[in-house]
């Protein structure tokens, strides 16, 4: 590639860089401009002969305006990622060549070529080994709730919520039990009425695509992404690795609802807001890298197949619902006595379903709805019972949690978040069950417990989150790229010398979980 690019611009003399518009993007920019420094008409590095074009969609529109609007190559962005590419191979190429020696050809059961350590990697595996620690040492708890179910006048059953919610012991709670059954009927002593807002969504960041599309749409984080830079490849979608979620104030709103008129699925949706007038979200924050993910040009279910028509079907609706109404609703309490003991029930009456129309997914289920009920009536108790539950332990993480708490503890950047995940899942350290849950392996449970025996900071998030921040000060020009190298890679070359000195620490714990080469059967072998 360097030969090519060195070969196709010889004889020219302005350059104008193209790369995605993020630190990556910034960082190969100055790739491009070392490799046909010897071959261009003049200075490849002077602002008067190489500019950078700022894009966020491959729309005619932004291209233009992209060209109209040139600036010039960010160099202290590029020099953040070359911080962060030699930080993170030295780091990982040092633990991880060590680590695969010393356990590889030593346990017959130990199904991994490569066990390796990562700056991001394993704190995201810790993440999913602490969930399964924590259910591990969860104990459960039996406990007692009174259940009363009422009839109003339109002959609706109703369950009330007891005020005292639950009782650990089953002897007090079969008093409270006895105190109702004392009674046949209930008094409704208060019903308040209050309007409410389900507000509509804030603009869409890559972050929260991933979340919904492990959650919603049962889409791996790099599968989604994968498939996202494809729409935005074939123009369907505005670049799709943004931190912001917030509209700047020239983006073009009335355009693209437009544009999605026509659509056969959410076209009178888009006509509505247009009609009634578009509704910018409150808050969110303009981080300064793209505009929110967005749709860029109309498309049916015919043009886009599988998953590439869902996520755009969700990327479409999200956007709509961000300019839409609010979800407006009437929450109703309605508080019972029976026999001194008090119970309630809350319920909800739709009065404008708002976004939730297009958004579908989060519009009122019909359980939602609450009977109807007039204060100081008495209304008949047609059923009471002690129920019996226990206390159940947190579930496996599922991948959406997992982005959140990397997003949380600033672990890995939009674009690295999926590999990250991807990575612990191809190297066995974890294995995707139900719902896109994330439950760890023996192995990843042992190396995160091993590097907890030896050095917990290898496996903590806060490390790396430090890091990051120095990485974000080096892209600002507010830290110096060479002082921030050697201050980490001092660091970790102490903890790397003092997880080798008491690697026997992590040792113990495999020989806990595996079985010696010597009883698989397997033949040695020496390399």
């Amino acid at each position: 590639m360097p030969q090519f690019l060195s070969q196709e611009s010889k004889g020219c003399d302005y350059v104008v860089l193209w790369l995605d518009c993020d630190k990556e993007g910034e960082n190969i920019c100055f790739e491009v401009m070392n490799a046909i420094s010897k071959s261009i008409n003049g200075n490849v590095y002077s602002n008067t002969v190489t500019f950078r074009a700022k894009f966020s969609a491959i729309t005619e529109k932004d291209i233009k305006g992209a060209f109209n609007n040139l600036v010039h190559p960010n160099e202290n962005e590029a020099r953040s990622v070359d911080a962060r590419q030699e930080l993170d191979l030295r780091i990982g190429c040092a633990f991880t060549r060590f680590q695969t020696k010393f356990f590889q050809g030593k346990y017959g059961d130990l199904d991994a070529s490569l066990i390796s350590y990562g700056p991001c990697q394993t704190p995201t595996l810790g993440f999913c080994v602490q969930r399964h620690d924590s259910i591990q040492t969860f104990k459960s708890e039996l406990y007692w709730v009174v259940q009363v179910t009422v009839k109003n006048k339109d002959g609706i059953d109703a369950i009330l919520d007891w005020e005292r919610v639950r009782c650990f012991d089953k002897e007090i709670a079969n008093l409270f039990l006895q105190r109702v059954k004392e009674c046949n009927q209930a008094k409704v002593v208060n019903i308040t009425n209050k309007e409410k807002y389900k507000g509509r969504p804030l603009p869409l960041n890559t972050v929260e695509l991933m979340r919904v599309a492990s959650s919603g749409l049962g889409m791996g984080p790099q599968h989604a992404m994968q498939i996202a830079e494809k729409l935005y490849t074939q123009g369907y979608i505005s670049y799709p690795r943004t931190e912001t979620t917030k509209y700047p104030e020239n983006f073009d709103i009335i355009g693209v609802l437009r544009e999605q008129q026509s659509n056969p699925d959410w076209g009178k949706d888009a006509a509505e807001v247009l009609s009634q007038g578009v509704n910018i979200p409150k808050g969110g924050r303009d981080v300064g890298d793209h505009p929110p993910i967005t749709p860029m040009k109309p498309a049916t279910r015919n043009e886009l197949d599988g998953d590439a028509w869902r996520l755009y079907d969700y990327i479409t609706r999200h956007f709509i619902g961000t300019v839409s109404r609010d979800c407006k609703y009437l929450s109703t309490t309605t508080s019972f006595i029976i026999n001194q003991e008090n119970f309630s029930i809350v319920g909800k009456t739709l009065i404008d379903p708002g976004y939730t129309t297009v958004m579908t997914w989060q519009a009122f289920g019909k359980n939602e709805i609450t009977p109807a009920f007039v204060q100081n009536d008495f209304v008949p108790i047609t059923d009471a019972k002690l129920g019996e539950y226990q206390t159940n332990p947190p579930d496996y993480l599922t991948e959406a949690e997992l982005i959140t708490l990397m997003e949380k503890h600033g672990i890995g950047t939009d674009a690295s978040i999926p590999v990250h995940i991807n990575n612990i899942c191809q190297r066995n350290y974890v294995t995707v069950g139900g719902g896109r849950k994330l439950i760890p392996t023996t192995l990843g449970i042992v190396l995160v417990h091993g590097y907890q025996k030896i050095d917990q900071e290898l496996v903590l998030p806060t490390m790396r989150s430090a890091l990051e921040e120095q990485l974000n000060l080096i892209a600002l020009g507010k830290a110096n790229f060479n002082a921030v190298l050697q201050h980490t890679v001092e660091i970790f070359r102490l903890k790397f010398q003092y997880f080798v000195k008491n690697i026997d620490a992590m040792d113990q714990l495999f020989e806990a979980s595996f079985s010696p080469l010597s009883a698989s059967g397997k033949l040695f072998s020496l390399w």
